[in-house]
C-alpha cells in the first residue's frame, strides 16, 4: 500500500498539470450533468415494512386517483379578542381568500372550514384546507405568491391569518450560511496551524472542489436514483470536513519531510505513502459506517449514507492525487515562513540541509502532553471515563420521535398555525390517526365499518372519530380518530398500541381488518423499527471496522480499545443532545425554541457517522505510535514519538470538523440543527477525550502488550505496510530511484 501511493503521490507530482486538468474537466462534467438532469422522482415509501407504511400504500392502492403526495395548505384563522370567525366581517374575508386561492392554476381545491365543519367550539378558530395538484416542490412561485397574497388580504380585514402544511414550508439544505461559517474558522485554524496562507487555502480548495464533484454528481444521479439536495446534506457536511482533514495530513507530512531536507517531489511521494496510507483506511472505516447504513432499512438514511461515502471517497482520491499534484505547483509556498526564509538565505544551491531531523527532535505540545498522560496513566484514564460516563447518563431517559411543525421557530408561520389549531381544536388535532378498513371479507361492509369506527371511538384517548370514507368498490373505508394528547406525547403512543392490541378482537366480530397510519402513527413505528435495528447496525460496523483495524495494526487489542472509546463518546455526545434538546437545558442558546423527543433517526444517525470520524482520528493517531515503535522505539517512548508528530495535527483537523458541524446549529431546520450539535459535540469528546487521554494512558499501561497478536494470525492477515515500513529508512539526498528501499526489519 505505502510503496503504491509512493509512486502515486511522485506520478501526480511529476505529471501535475495534468492532474489538476483532469480533477477540473470532472468537475466541469458532473456540474453540466446536472444542469441538465431531470429532477429527482420521490416514491413516497420512508420505511416499507411497518404498519404504518403499509397501511398508506393500501390507501393509494385503494384509492386510486387521490394523490397524497401533492402539496398541501392548512390555512388557519383565528379571530380577534371578543370576536368569532363566524362573525359577518370575518366570514366574509374567510370566503373571498378561499375563492381566491381556489382558482389557483395547480390547486387541486379549496375546501371552506363552514362547509367542512372546521370551526372550534368556541368559533374563535377555523382552519380552511387547501389541496394541490402537484408536490410542494414543484409548487411554482407564482402559485406560492398567490396564496400569499390572499393571506395578507384576509389579515388587512382584522383576522390572525397563518399557514400550515407543506406548501410553503421550507426544506433543509446543504450549503449557504451555516457551511460559510464553518468553512472561515476552518481557515483560521489552518492558518495558525500552518503559518502559511498557502498551506492554509490549499486544504479549503481541494475539499470544495471535492463538495462541489460531490454535490453536482448528486444532482445528476438524483432522478436515476431519487436522491434531492436534502439527501445531500449529510455529503455536503461530511464531504467538506474529511475533505479538509485528509488534505491537512497530506500537507503536513509533506512540510515535515521538507523540513527534513527532501526534495519537493520526494517529500511529495513520502506524504502520498504514509499519510496517504492513513487517509485511504480512515476514509474506509467512514465508508463502513455510512454504507452500513443501508441494514437500518429505511430509504432516505440509505440514499443519504451511500451518498456521504461517495463524498468520502472522493475527498481521498483527491488529497491521494489532486493534493500532490498542488503541491507540486507551489512547492515552497505551503512551508512556514521561516523555512522559506532559511531556504532563500541558503541559496538555490543548497538543499537546506539543516535541520534535518533536529526539528521532530524538539519537544512540542504534543510531546509534552503525552508526558504528562505517561506519568499518571490511571487517574486520566478513569477521570476520562468517569466524565464521559456523566454526560451519558440522560440517554436512559431518551425518547424518540420526528418533530414537525411544533419544533419550528415560533417566527415561521407553520408553528404558528399549529400552535393556533392546537389551541382551538386541541392537542392532538395536529396528530390526527388514520384507520384504513379493509372489508372486502365482510358480509355488510357499511355495519362492519361502523363497528369498527365506535370501538375505536370509544378508545380511552380518543376524543373524536370523522366519518368512514368508501373507495369506489365499497371494500375499503378511511376515517381519522383524533388522540386527546399530541402527536409526540408518550400517551399517544399508548392509544396507538391500544388500537392495534385489541384489533384481534374487532376483526373476529365484523369480518373485516384495519390498520393505523398517518404521520403520527407512522412516526411511531419508525422510532420503534430503528431501536431495533441499532444493535444490528452496530455489530455491522463494528465487526467490518475491527476487521479493517486489526490489518492496519496487526494488533488485537488496539481495535478493541478503539471501539470501547467510540461508545463512550458517542453515548456521552448522544445524552448531551437529550439534555439540550429533549430535556432543553441551554436550549435557548442554540435556539432551540421547543424542547421535545429527539429525532427518530438521530441515535442511529449519530452512531454511524461519530463511529466513521472516531476511527478517523484512531487511525491517523495511532498509525504514527505503531510507527514509532516498528522503527524501534520502546512503548512508551512510541506514544510521545506518536503524539509530537500527530498531536497538533490532530487537534487542528478535530477543531476544523468541528468548525464545520457547528457552523449548521445556525439552520432553522430543527433536524439539521440537532445533527449538527451532535455531530459537534461527538468530535469534541472523542478527539480529546477519547484519542488524546484515553488513548495514550491505554497504551501506557498495556505497553508492549497493546501490540499483541497471534502468530497464526500475524501469517493469515495481508501486511498493507500503512506505517510505510518499505519507505524507511530512506537517506536525505538518495532519491534516484522510484522504488523504495527494502524495509527495516525490527
Amino acid at each position: 500500500m505505502a510503496t503504491f501511493l509512493y509512486r502515486l503521490g511522485r506520478l501526480a507530482f511529476r505529471r501535475r498539470r495534468t492532474v489538476v486538468l483532469l480533477w477540473l474537466a470532472v468537475l466541469a462534467a458532473v456540474g453540466a450533468a446536472a444542469v441538465t438532469a431531470p429532477a429527482a422522482s420521490d416514491d413516497g415509501s420512508f420505511m416499507p415494512g411497518i404498519e404504518a407504511q403499509k397501511a398508506f400504500d393500501l390507501m393509494e392502492q385503494r384509492f386510486p386517483g387521490s394523490d397524497s403526495a401533492g402539496a398541501d395548505a392548512r390555512i388557519v384563522f383565528v379571530a380577534p379578542d371578543g370576536r368569532k370567525v363566524t362573525g359577518a366581517g370575518s366570514r366574509a374575508a374567510i370566503g373571498t381568500l378561499v375563492d381566491e386561492v381556489g382558482a389557483g392554476a395547480q390547486v387541486a381545491g379549496a375546501v371552506s372550514p363552514f362547509r367542512a365543519d372546521a370551526v372550534s367550539e368556541d368559533a374563535s378558530t377555523a382552519y380552511a384546507t387547501v389541496s394541490y395538484e402537484v408536490k410542494a416542490a414543484d409548487l411554482t412561485d407564482a402559485s406560492k405568491e398567490a396564496l400569499e397574497s390572499a393571506v395578507e388580504e384576509a389579515r388587512d380585514a382584522g383576522l390572525t391569518v397563518d399557514v400550515g402544511g407543506t406548501a410553503l414550508a421550507t426544506q433543509p439544505a446543504a450549503g449557504g450560511v451555516a457551511e460559510g461559517i464553518g468553512v472561515l474558522i476552518a481557515a483560521v485554524v489552518l492558518l495558525i496551524t500552518f503559518g502559511s496562507m498557502a498551506a492554509a487555502g490549499l486544504p479549503l480548495l481541494t475539499a470544495l472542489i471535492g463538495v462541489g464533484i460531490s454535490m453536482a454528481a448528486i444532482l445528476a444521479l438524483g432522478s436515476t436514483f431519487g436522491l434531492s439536495m436534502t439527501t445531500g446534506t449529510l455529503a455536503s457536511m461530511l464531504g467538506l470536513a474529511v475533505g479538509i482533514d485528509y488534505a491537512l495530513f497530506v500537507i503536513s507530512r509533506y512540510r515535515e519531510e521538507r523540513d527534513k531536507g527532501r526534495t519537493p517531489e520526494e517529500a511529495a511521494g513520502l506524504a502520498a505513502g504514509t499519510a496517504g496510507s492513513a487517509v485511504v483506511f480512515a476514509g474506509l472505516t467512514v465508508v463502513i459506517a455510512l454504507a452500513g447504513l443501508s441494514v437500518v432499512g429505511v430509504p432516505m438514511l440509505t440514499k443519504m449514507g451511500m451518498s456521504a461515502a461517495g463524498a468520502v471517497v472522493i475527498a481521498v482520491l483527491i488529497a491521494l492525487t489532486l493534493v500532490p499534484a498542488l503541491l507540486g505547483m507551489w512547492p515552497d509556498a505551503v512551508l512556514a515562513r521561516s523555512a522559506r526564509r532559511s531556504r532563500a538565505r541558503a541559496g538555490n544551491g543548497a538543499r537546506a540541509h539543516a535541520g534535518t531531523g533536529r526539528k521532530s527532535d524538539r519537544g512540542n505540545g504534543g510531546t509534552r502532553w503525552a508526558g504528562f498522560v505517561l506519568r499518571r496513566p490511571v487517574p486520566v484514564l478513569l477521570a476520562g471515563i468517569a466524565g464521559l460516563g456523566v454526560l451519558a447518563l440522560p440517554v436512559a431517559d431518551l425518547q424518540m420521535g420526528m418533530p414537525g411543525e411544533e419544533a419550528k421557530p415560533t417566527s415561521t408561520t407553520e408553528r404558528r398555525a399549529y400552535d393556533a389549531l392546537a389551541d382551538g381544536f386541541g392537542a392532538g388535532f395536529n396528530g390526527p390517526l388514520t384507520v384504513v378498513v379493509d372489508a372486502r371479507g365482510a358480509a355488510d361492509a357499511k355495519s362492519a365499518v361502523a363497528k369498527v369506527t365506535q370501538e375505536v371511538g370509544a378508545t380511552e384517548g380518543v376524543v373524536s372519530v370523522s366519518p368512514a370514507r368508501f373507495n369506489a368498490a365499497g371494500d375499503t373505508a378511511v376515517f381519522s380518530a383524533v388522540p386527546a394528547t399530541g402527536p409526540n406525547d408518550e400517551t399517544t403512543k399508548d392509544i396507538v398500541h391500544t388500537i392495534r392490541g385489541e384489533r384481534s378482537a374487532t376483526e373476529s366480530s365484523t369480518g373485516t381488518t384495519f390498520e393505523v397510519t398517518g404521520s403520527t402513527a407512522m412516526n411511531i413505528d419508525i422510532a420503534q423499527a430503528l431501536q431495533g435495528a441499532l444493535l444490528p447496525y452496530l455489530a455491522v460496523i463494528v465487526g467490518l471496522a475491527f476487521v479493517l483495524l486489526l490489518v492496519v495494526f496487526r494488533s488485537v487489542l488496539v481495535p478493541v480499545k478503539a471501539a470501547l472509546g467510540f461508545l463512550l463518546s458517542v453515548l456521552a455526545a448522544l445524552g448531551s443532545v437529550v439534555a439540550v434538546f429533549q430535556w432543553g437545558w441551554g436550549a435557548e442558546l442554540l435556539g432551540v425554541e421547543q424542547a421535545g423527543p429527539i429525532m427518530s433517526l438521530m441515535p442511529i444517525f449519530l452512531v454511524g457517522i461519530v463511529f466513521g470520524l472516531a476511527m478517523d482520528y484512531e487511525v491517523f493517531l495511532v498509525a504514527r505510535i505503531r510507527e514509532a515503535y516498528v522503527h524501534g522505539d520502546r512503548p512508551a517512548q512510541a506514544v510521545v514519538t506518536g503524539f509530537g508528530h500527530s498531536a497538533r495535527v490532530v487537534v487542528a483537523a478535530a477543531l476544523i470538523m468541528i468548525a464545520v458541524f457547528s457552523g449548521f446549529i445556525a439552520s432553522t431546520e430543527s433536524m439539521v440543527k440537532t445533527i449538527g450539535f451532535g455531530l459537534a459535540i461527538a468530535v469534541l469528546f472523542d478527539a480529546f477525550v477519547v484519542r488524546m487521554a484515553l488513548v495514550p494512558a491505554v497504551l501506557a499501561l498495556l505497553g508492549d502488550r497493546a501490540w499483541w497478536l497471534p502468530r497464526w494470525l500475524d501469517r493469515a492477515l495481508p501486511d498493507v505496510d500503512v506505517e510505510g515500513t518499505a519507505l524507511h529508512p530512506r537517506p536525505v539526498g538518495d532519491e534516484r530511484h522510484d522504488a523504495p528501499r527494502e524495509p527495516v526489519r525490527t
